[in-house]
């Protein structure tokens, strides 16, 4: 099983990357579908039915099965190397992988909102949203290739600073629209 463990961690790299694509596009059209109910009621009805035919088409074709894929290569990446649960980092990577399902389920409710135009949640909301993906995935790249301790912290100080200008920059986006 060894001879196909870079097989196997390729599929589980190309199924994270298209997990994350689609992690990352969902929120945008969510926010386009938010924010399509101040236009006509022409335009509100157009868009709100092509953007809910993305979102399902996204979401169930490539978001939910890359998540699935991704999961079960990264089992069989376990399956074949035990000894990476003895690991600290891998330990930590697992838990921020949980904490992205949990991400990935509160996203799954906000679209299933959606799906019967319900709209709890602002676009500025949204937007702060769409951030959260972006923190998990620097959190996993730097947990999988730094793996030492002392370069976990300055990781963990980086992800604090990446979250701070990310907010920061959706809040001066936010002002710049709003002067439009």
């Amino acid at each position: 099983m060894e001879v196909y463990y870079n097989y196997i961690k390729s599929l589980h790299l190309i199924f994270v990357i298209t997990w994350f694509a689609g992690l990352f596009y969902i929120p945008r059209i969510f926010i386009y579908h938010i924010e399509a109910q101040k236009k006509s009621e022409i335009e509100k009805e157009i868009l709100s039915s092509q953007l809910k035919l993305m979102a399902k088409r996204l979401w169930y074709i490539i978001t939910w099965p890359s998540a699935i894929l991704a999961t079960f290569f990264g089992l069989i990446l376990l399956y074949i190397f035990p000894q990476l649960l003895l690991q600290e980092w891998m330990i930590i990577k697992l838990f921020i992988v949980g904490g992205l399902y949990f991400y990935q389920i509160k996203t799954h409710k906000i679209f299933l909102e959606l799906q019967r135009n319900s709209f709890r949640y602002s676009s500025f909301f949204m937007r702060v949203w769409n951030e959260i993906a972006t923190v998990i995935l620097f959190s996993v790249v730097f947990l999988a290739l730094l793996k030492s301790k002392f370069d976990w912290l300055f990781g963990v100080l980086g992800l604090i600073f990446l979250s701070i200008i990310l907010i920061f920059s959706v809040k001066l986006y936010k002002k710049w629209r709003e002067r439009k």
